[in-house]
């Protein structure tokens, strides 16, 4: 098959960030020469940096605020460690879950409408999906106000649930934050509006590190402190992004609080639901193996090895969800200017970067095997355990470099329901039955849990890569527009149906 890249003015050639969605239909012709293809390659990388550079510095600094409290509460104590590490990755892991899914719906809607024109939907559909989360968050309640019975019920160490049902009612506040900061930025995502993101974030991340030294070390209130850093942090990062659009910097897009918001629920909320599973599945394989690991022998130690590692692979993982939104706004974008074959080719490059990092990743954590787990931890024992997970851990972080890439196509063509069937059969039918076989009946421990997880993740990396090569791309660009017209995209005059 031949190769295919975008066709540029010579104007827009100049400038790599230009919004090609000033140019709709024009499409893709055939490359003729390996430099023509080095020379487009070159201009849609500079795109999705452009895009996936500020993207991948605003989730490493949100994750970095609950990665860092779990890395003061380490040297409070290994059981600190481990109540905060059990709150941050399985209590307020599954709420994370599900708001991050739901919000892919937004993720997919806004960027088609942003590539069709339809600029002015962009908050009707950010406000649609507020009212559906925020009636998330209080559903989501009993999780957090029962967290040490749910963690008992789990057959957790009784010490660790005991103190991580504490700390989760201190974080309640933090639950609603999640149903607003998400949306919020995957509505600027969808208009290129990621440095903005960066900044909030970069001010959040200095103000958290200072709270965290201020009520944990200075002051000495030990989780008290932590909670307060945590819900503070969350909420000035909330106020900061949405002062940015209400003080009018996303024109045309923000037309002021909307009876719209209230149209189209229903399908709205489907969308999101498929969303939600579709992420969701993925990540409480994660939630599952550290509960599952607090239930070996010797918890604590297996409990603080495994956080660990996740807490670096969060720190990984936001690298890659950069490319994540990046793919999946410019799959958006172009399949809502009904542009197919560009769509194809920004695939293709940011796969080629994508690929790159995990390579690089997998050489890195072999060659710092015993050195990356200390600056967490005091307890030798600790550290030795994540040492010994290194292989297992490095092959992890280099499929962790393909997958959010094919997901992040999966969102912005609106694939979520059938990539949701995808990742249970993946994880719950393969990895999660695999890892608990290898980790109690053949007694390889957190090595064996890690390795039935790490089968789930190849199978659903080679599932991802056969249905994106199997796509008909014209036919996604023909849902794209269908989509658009069904949720209100054809509305002309935004101003009639403002609340102002």
């Amino acid at each position: 098959m031949a190769l295919e890249v975008q066709q540029h003015t010579r104007d827009e050639k100049a400038d790599p960030h230009y919004d090609n969605n000033d140019n709709p239909g024009h499409d893709l012709k055939e490359i003729k020469s390996i430099k023509q293809f080095l020379n487009e390659a070159r201009d849609e990388n500079k795109r999705i940096w452009y895009l996936a550079g500020p993207v991948i510095f605003t989730c490493i600094a949100q994750y970095s605020l609950g990665a860092t409290t779990q890395v003061f509460a380490g040297h409070l104590s290994t059981l600190e460690l481990d109540a905060v590490s059990m709150e941050d990755l399985v209590i307020s892991g599954l709420a994370y879950g599900i708001m991050l899914g739901m919000a892919s719906a937004l993720e997919t809607i806004c960027g088609q409408a942003n590539g069709a024109k339809q600029l002015h939907m962009l908050g009707v559909y950010m406000q649609r999906s507020w009212v559906i989360l925020t009636l998330m968050c209080i559903c989501l309640l009993p999780i957090y106000l029962f967290a040490t019975p749910i963690l008992r019920l789990f057959h957790q160490n009784e010490e660790i649930a005991s103190l991580a049902g504490k700390f989760s009612l201190y974080m309640i506040p933090k639950l609603f934050t999640y149903g607003l900061n998400f949306r919020i930025l995957k509505f600027l995502q969808a208009q290129s509006k990621v440095m903005t993101m960066a900044v909030v974030s970069a001010f959040a991340l200095v103000f958290h590190l200072f709270l965290n030294w201020l009520l944990i070390i200075h002051l000495r209130l030990g989780l008290v402190g932590a909670a307060i850093a945590l819900n503070a942090s969350w909420w000035f990062i909330v106020f900061g992004q949405f002062s940015y659009i209400a003080m009018g910097y996303c024109p045309g897009a923000w037309n002021g609080f909307s009876r719209l918001a209230f149209k189209d629920l229903a399908e709205f909320t489907k969308l999101s639901i498929g969303s939600a599973i579709m992420m969701c599945v993925e990540f409480w394989n994660l939630v599952i193996t550290i509960v599952v690991a607090g239930n070996l022998r010797n918890a604590q130690i297996a409990v603080g090895a495994m956080s660990i590692c996740l807490n670096l692979f969060g720190w990984h993982n936001m690298i890659f969800l950069g490319f994540n939104a990046s793919i999946s706004v410019r799959i958006s974008n172009e399949l809502g200017a009904g542009r197919p074959r560009a769509a194809k080719f920004s695939i293709l490059v940011v796969l080629m970067s994508s690929v790159s990092l995990a390579i690089f990743s997998f050489l890195l954590t072999l060659a710092l095997r015993d050195v990356y787990g200390i600056p967490f931890t005091n307890n030798p024992d600790v550290a030795d355990a994540v040492s010994s997970l290194a292989i297992l851990f490095a092959i992890t972080l280099f499929l962790n470099g393909i997958q959010p890439v094919l997901s992040g196509v999966a969102i912005g063509a609106g694939w979520q329901w059938l990539i949701a069937y995808v990742n249970l059969g993946s994880y719950y039918l393969i990895g999660f039955p695999l890892g608990f076989v290898l980790a109690f009946p053949l007694k390889k421990g957190v090595q064996g849990m890690w390795t039935g997880q790490l089968c789930g993740v190849g199978l659903q990396t080679a599932i991802l890569i056969i249905i994106t090569l199997k796509t008909n791309w014209d036919h996604e660009a023909s849902q794209a527009n269908s989509r658009i017209e069904k949720w209100g995209g054809s509305t002309k005059t935004p101003e009639v149906n403002s609340m102002d």
